[in-house]
């Protein structure tokens, strides 16, 4: 039995945490912060309750099978996960579309796309997701269910299968922003182009293997816990109780101590030091010196320039309309998309007679359209309006939650948010390693390979446990 310690309770770092303690190992985490879940928690004010991080889970096989392998009860026994349908509303002002897609239905997208952009819309869309899928299956295990392989430049040739043209495109793969204009056109591709802006992604410099995010969505559903995303991040924290993993609050680690060129515990900022025969990071390891003065040579250190999320909290008047739908993308003609959650949760308000609203948007350095793109609250609140018809005059009160607010949660620099890793571009949406040139030391959670989203993240479970518990020789998650 290994004493392991891990560093930070964000949703990688406990997945990773509850299966090296099913393995046998003696797990130890030590979190910064008061509580677990990392960017994963609940703002509670006057009987309303936000969500302060994710707001839907895609990919839920990838926490039942977090659950399926560490206890008795699966993941739904453990808590209320409901498929959100309708999946998606975006609403296009500049176009003057309002368009609701159904939840997984390929047939019933087609036929919504067909009502708001002309007959044809869905068959382009339905081929552009085709060609989404290839590069899904193509990418599927090497990003999210295998290590970082050693040859890592091959993934970052673009496996999109894009339609070529004549002329610049011929010669380098399209970005994303140029698939949507080019195989969907108008304010189709900007569907496409909005999706994937609303993970941090810009679609003016990602791969068009960025497809695979609404490929992802529309395949496996959006996912959503009654009691809100915190309900997760909290069946997470209990089952790594049940087995027996051992939590330090307000423990802050400076750095990872290496004796005798390995990994040999870690230095806490009280000072003291606590022993370990293998160290798991699941924070940004460019916090610590251990893992940003030996790179490991895998892939590049993201975290550059990566975007953050401007937030608001808003209470309001009135009861939620019973064909308001959960999640909708606002278009700005020349400005963010903006993402405006509602909920159909009573748990969320104080009673039926309130609703519990929120509404953020990617910002700062990395931001589709730049850091001079970024939204205020009032444009927030002005472009939310198109999703909810007269909010401010049903407005109690507001909260912002700014970069600053998630890097005191969450001590990312700057309240950077990773997004999920991408085949393409060279390599540039690759995340390091999860092992490190460190021996003993292995990296987990949104900063490391597959990337962040509570999906990849939480996959760095799997990756890391096997890699502690098979060694290197450890081919992936079956």
């Amino acid at each position: 039995m290994a004493r392991i310690a891990v560093i930070g309770a964000g949703m990688g770092a406990m997945a990773t945490a509850a299966r090296l303690a099913v393995a046998g190992h003696r797990v130890t985490v030590y979190e910064r912060g008061s509580t677990y879940g990392g960017a994963v928690g609940l703002r509670e004010c006057e009987g309303f309750s936000f969500d302060t991080g994710p707001g839907l889970l895609h990919l839920p096989a990838v926490y039942r099978d977090l659950f399926v392998k560490t206890g008795k009860r699966p993941l739904e026994d453990c808590l209320d996960l409901v498929q959100v349908d309708p999946a998606l509303r975006h609403v296009l002002p500049g176009h003057g579309i309002d368009v609701t897609l159904p939840g997984a239905s390929r047939g019933g997208v087609a036929a919504s796309l067909d009502g708001a952009f002309g007959q044809g819309a869905g068959e382009r869309w339905n081929g552009m997701l085709g060609r989404a899928r290839d590069a899904w299956d193509a990418t599927r295990r090497p990003l999210l269910e295998e290590p970082l392989r050693p040859d890592w430049q091959v993934l970052g040739r673009d496996p999109y299968p894009a339609l070529r043209r004549s002329g610049l495109l011929r010669r380098r793969p399209p970005t994303l922003a140029e698939v949507a204009g080019r195989e969907l056109g108008g304010g189709l591709g900007e569907l496409l182009t909005a999706r994937v802006a609303s993970y941090g992604v810009d679609p003016g410099r990602a791969p068009a293997a960025a497809a695979v995010l609404p490929y992802m969505e529309q395949t496996f559903g959006s996912w959503y816990p009654r009691g809100g995303m915190r309900a997760l991040a909290t069946a997470v924290y209990e089952r790594c109780l049940e087995r027996k993993v051992e939590f330090v609050f307000g423990a802050g680690v400076e750095d990872v101590l290496v004796r005798d060129g390995r990994a040999a515990g870690l230095l806490l900022s009280d000072g003291g030091e606590a022993a370990a025969d293998s160290v798991v990071c699941g924070v940004d390891p460019r916090l610590l010196a251990a893992t940003a003065d030996r790179p490991d040579g895998a892939a590049p250190l993201r975290g550059a320039g990566m975007p953050s999320r401007l937030t608001l909290f808003l209470a309001l008047s009135g009861p939620r309309p019973a064909d308001a739908v959960h999640r909708t993308l606002v278009h700005s003609p020349a400005g963010p998309v903006v993402t405006v959650l509602r909920p159909d949760d009573p748990a969320t308000r104080p009673d039926a007679d309130h609703e519990a609203v929120t509404v953020s948007a990617v910002c700062g350095p990395g931001a589709p359209g730049g850091a001079a793109a970024a939204p205020g609250p009032e444009e927030l609140l002005d472009l939310a309006a198109h999703a909810v018809p007269g909010l401010r005059e049903r407005l109690l009160w507001q909260e912002v939650r700014t970069p600053a607010d998630i890097e005191e949660a969450t001590g990312a620099a700057g309240g950077a948010v990773p997004a999920p890793a991408l085949a393409g571009a060279e390599g540039r949406f690759l995340y390091p390693a999860n092992l490190t040139a460190v021996p003993g030391l292995y990296l987990a959670g949104g900063w490391a390979h597959p990337g962040g989203g509570l999906a990849h993240a939480g996959m760095t479970g799997a990756l890391v446990a096997g890699l502690i518990v098979e060694g290197a020789q450890f081919r992936g998650s079956r």
